[in-house]
């Protein structure tokens, strides 16, 4: 049908009423398809967990105070709506902290309603979207601070790589190899939770909040928008990549890459990083390229690179400790020596390449885990400018934060790259 526009009035309960504008359009929820933890589509259908109306953001992330355009999907009479805070809680499956309270909308067909961001601090957060009767759906955001350098550390969340692996209206490079475009806007099937979120994600941020951590945060677009690796070093003395960062563009590598020549540290907590390049165009992102085909390797930069994936037929397996007296640091505390064991990790893997800068050391292996000579590595390296960088060469160490020797092993790596 045409779009048209109402303004419709939202109650905040037990809070002040506000006026939101709604634009009605044409578009039915359809089912999905999702992928197993590989880098390839294996056919595996999947339908939206309920009948709530899909939910989501305009925009990757919003300023503190910012007007949001949320984006609906579906027919309901009314909706209630509460914000979230991700890790900063126990609710839900990710982990939130209600930051408002309900506000119920009353609307009707498919719609978008403008919302006001609260002036939280910077985080990742969501939008429980309630419609009464047929469950909800979540919609995600990150706050980015209000300026730079709010705080000396900044973490990255790979909303790109999330996007790539959504599956919602059968438009993945995953799917089918005849996409090439991507619309960032769409909801998240699986009830608006992110890919992969719970085992790369999750983890990670729960811990920040029961460290008292408060770093700042930015999505893949902020990165992008900011003017230099000079600018970063400036306001950060460490930058985490917590998540499975696949996709960047070739401004978002060329800044990290300037940001670590300038002496800026860097933990990559995932695998498989900087792997492909990707170009915006909007709210569009089309794509992909290898980097390292197009002469630029991602191990110069992480230290180690891609490998291979599980094949969804081999399992995870615990890393081994091999270099303990490479960086005693990292490891104090743990009760773990050369020859230990720890975790159960995998799906895909880095390991050290030619291209690793000169400097790098191999902390840890699984050796053989996707067969013959497939090893994965855990490495570090310095660098003259005295940059620091950690990658963790397993998909899922991120996720495993709350394990007591892996908390330990993050406090300690948090200390070392946030000294000077």
């Amino acid at each position: 049908m045409n779009a048209t526009a109402e303004t419709l009035t939202v109650a905040l309960l037990g809070a002040t009423a506000l006026t939101c504008a709604f634009v009605f359009s044409s578009h039915p929820t359809q089912p999905s398809s999702s992928d197993d933890d590989g880098d390839a589509s294996h056919g595996l259908v999947t339908t939206p967990p309920n009948n709530a109306v899909q939910a989501s953001f305009s925009e990757r992330s919003y300023a503190p105070g910012a007007s949001a355009t949320l984006l609906l999907r579906g027919s309901s009479p009314s909706l209630s709506i509460v914000f979230y805070r991700a890790g900063a809680g126990r609710l839900g499956p990710l982990e939130g902290q209600a930051v408002t309270a309900p506000m119920t909308v009353w609307g009707g067909d498919t719609a978008s309603v403008n919302l006001r961001i609260g002036a939280w601090p910077s985080g990742f957060y969501y939008a429980n979207v309630t419609t009464p009767g047929r469950g909800s759906w979540l919609a995600p955001f990150v706050v980015r601070p209000s300026r730079l350098g709010e705080h000396r550390v900044l973490v990255v969340l790979p909303t790109n790589t999330w996007q790539a692996y959504n599956f919602e209206d059968g438009d993945s490079w995953y799917e089918h190899a005849s996409v090439h475009s991507i619309d960032l806007t769409r909801p998240y099937v699986d009830g608006g939770v992110p890919p992969h979120y719970h085992g790369y994600d999750r983890g990670f941020l729960r811990w920040l909040t029961l460290h008292h951590e408060t770093p700042d945060f930015v999505s893949d677009d902020d990165l992008d928008q900011i003017a230099s690796g000079r600018t970063l070093a400036r306001d950060y003395d460490l930058i985490i990549f917590s998540g499975h960062e696949e996709y960047v563009t070739d401004h978002e590598f060329t800044v990290i890459d300037q940001y670590r020549n300038l002496g800026g540290n860097l933990a990559f907590l995932s695998a498989n990083d900087f792997f492909y390049k990707v170009v915006k165009h909007g709210s569009e992102m089309d794509g992909r390229w290898r980097w390292r085909d197009l002469g630029r390797q991602e191990a110069s930069l992480v230290g180690a690179q891609y490998i291979d994936w599980n094949h969804a037929k081999y399992p995870n397996k615990p890393f081994k400790i091999t270099g303990v007296a490479k960086a005693p640091w990292l490891f104090r505390g743990t009760g773990l020596h050369d020859g230990d064991t720890f975790g159960n990790y995998g799906i895909e893997v880095d390991a050290e390449d030619a291209a690793s800068p000169p400097a790098t050391r191999v902390l840890a292996t699984i050796a053989n885990i996707f067969g013959p000579g497939e090893t994965a590595e855990m490495t570090y390296y310095t660098t003259p400018a005295k940059a620091k960088v950690f990658s963790a060469g397993v998909m899922n160490f991120g996720g495993s934060a709350l394990w007591p020797q892996v908390s330990q092993m993050l406090e300690n790596l948090w200390a070392q790259l946030t000294t000077p």
